[in-house]
């Protein structure tokens, strides 16, 4: 009988946090604690530290997900702790979770087995805040956008064209269109309305892209909310309020600090989903990691058509990073699926199947390789895997010429991962010439038809009427000058959810563009992509609770 997530968590021997600190050479005056086991790292620790040389940095993503698992963040912090093992000083950076996906299906953000951030149960349930602290916000601005418009409008606010939606940290598809200032004249003028879930706020991204407090209030300033009735855009900064905005988030912006079951540093901070967002944690998290250890490994979201290629043609082009190497996560159980087979079968060998789905792999190695990055494959080792199943693997890796190292990280910690990390030190020694997809100084259309064809392999991307139009204006407001970031259904190289593998003669359909101008890029929503996720119809949350020792079971 396996132990649960949460059960292995609970067992651990956690360090206080001030001696995890130690080990990266972070001193008490630096850490503002928040209970024995986590603390804030004050901005300061980055000028500190601004003359030591960048460790390596590892970016570890994955083949599209499925209900049968991946294990991305698993073997970012084994990958972690193998490389400590090996005497590496290595700091892992990683996403915070949503409350979303933790009550929804998905589950948390902290890996799983022996792999695994700790203490689990705050890192998944409210951890130090920052999910509030932008949810807050955001909700400000909405909140200062309807009291303008009850007060007299003076910036004649079209109430038809307000673009800003509010937030929650939940799955709650009720909430997609709704109709504000209902009844009384007191209650405001009605208008409607929507949620996004908080991970797709732009308030989030402008978190994980901003470089300073200061950094962060010009971008907050410069956030959209809507046009006037000339058809001018109206932003935060016609508001005044970037102030008071930036004042919410002045502890959300300083990274997190926690450790692995191993007891080595993770800076969790930042989390905006990659399937409606750029999919990467912040900026400046990444950099600190930098600077405090020789090497770095992070994960951005889902498969590399989502996270990896927006980490690498967003967050690097704006963090002016360049990694040494990239881990492609893929676990034989996802692989059957993307090869045909049902979820219900899949711990049933199948090495055909398998093989038949190492098409999807292959594409994301073609994409990792356009970015011009040194990869290797990590197969992440599960209970129902066959020993016939795993040599094929390995031995179709070997045909194409793929490095791969079997990882079994949930089983052993970093003790499963000493192969791949040994493997990284070498891969990390290499030159590279990494560089982004695209020239942001391309056409809007040029630069999703770049992503659509060479990441996702489609013929070519079809632009409903509203999304032409919308390209027109931004044209016109000169904001066709920046990064793209895709909104696409995660489980698919195409916009079609339910298509798995990798197939061929599709395109793709962008119907809606939404300018992210505090962030410093344009969204494109593809086929039915959905900005507020919906529960499924067994939520997480009825298997979990908490007895009155305040014990939690349920929790993974």
């Amino acid at each position: 009988m396996y132990k649960t997530d949460l059960e292995i968590a609970q067992e651990a021997k956690l360090l206080k946090i001030d001696k995890v600190a130690e080990k990266i050479g972070i001193e008490e005056d630096d850490l503002e604690y928040y209970g024995k086991y986590k603390a804030k790292l004050n901005l300061d620790l980055l000028k500190k530290n601004q003359d030591k040389k960048d460790g390596k940095l590892i970016l570890v993503t994955a083949i599209n997900p499925t209900k049968a698992g991946e294990g991305k963040s698993t073997t970012t912090v084994g990958l972690g702790d193998g490389l400590n093992r090996l005497g590496k000083k290595t700091v892992i950076a990683l996403r915070e979770p949503s409350l979303g996906p933790v009550f929804g299906l998905k589950g948390g953000a902290a890996g799983g087995g022996y792999a695994q951030v700790v203490p689990m149960e705050d890192l998944n349930l409210h951890f130090t805040g920052d999910m509030h602290a932008i949810t807050t916000a955001n909700n400000l601005i909405s909140a200062c956008i309807d009291n303008h418009i009850h007060q007299g409008n003076e910036l004649n606010l079209d109430i038809e064209r307000i673009t800003w939606k509010r937030c929650l940290d939940m799955n709650d598809r009720t909430l997609r269109q709704i109709e504000v200032g209902l009844g009384p004249k007191a209650n405001g003028v009605e208008r409607k309305d929507g949620f996004n879930i908080t991970v797709a706020s732009e308030v989030m991204a402008v978190l994980c892209l901003s470089t300073s407090l200061m950094d962060l209030k010009e971008r907050l300033s410069n956030m959209l909310i809507g046009y006037n009735l000339e058809g001018k855009p109206v932003f935060v900064k016609d508001l005044k309020i970037e102030g008071a905005l930036a004042m919410i988030m002045k502890d959300a912006i300083k990274p997190n600090l926690v450790q692995t079951l191993e007891n080595n540093p993770a800076i969790v901070h930042g989390g905006p989903f990659a399937n409606i967002a750029h999919g990467c944690n912040s900026i400046l998290a990444t950099k600190l990691a930098l600077k405090l250890g020789d090497y770095v490994v992070t994960e951005a979201g889902f498969g590399a058509d989502l996270g990896a290629e927006k980490f690498l043609d967003i967050k690097c082009r704006f963090g002016n990073l360049k990694p040494s190497a990239v881990v492609i996560v893929a676990t034989i159980r996802a692989l059957k699926q993307h090869g045909g087979i049902e979820f219900e079968n899949l711990k049933e060998e199948n090495v055909q199947a398998m093989l038949d789905g190492c098409a999807n792999l292959a594409k994301h190695i073609d994409t990792v390789k356009q970015f011009k990055l040194p990869y290797i494959v990590a197969i992440n080792e599960f209970a129902t895997d066959t020993q016939a199943e795993v040599e094929a693997l390995q031995a179709w890796c070997r045909e194409q010429g793929h490095p791969m190292s079997l990882s079994q990280v949930w089983a052993k910690g970093g003790e499963g991962a000493l192969d791949l990390a040994q493997q990284l030190v070498g891969i990390c020694e290499q030159e590279n010439e990494f560089a982004p997809l695209y020239d942001v100084n391309e056409s809007i259309e040029a630069k999703i038809e770049r992503i659509a064809k060479c990441v996702y392999g489609a013929d070519g991307v079809d632009f409903t009427e509203e999304a032409a139009e919308q390209i027109k204006i931004y044209n016109e407001l000169g904001w066709n000058k920046t990064p793209i970031c895709m909104a696409k259904c995660q489980t698919s190289l195409t916009d079609n959810a339910k298509i798995y593998g990798a197939p061929k003669g599709f395109r793709i359909t962008v119907r809606e563009l939404r300018p992210s101008i505090g962030a410093g890029f344009i969204v494109a929503l593809t086929g039915n992509v959905m900005t507020m996720p919906g529960l499924p119809k067994h939520p997480a949350a009825l298997d979990m609770d908490i007895d009155e020792d305040g014990h939690i079971v349920g929790l993974f």
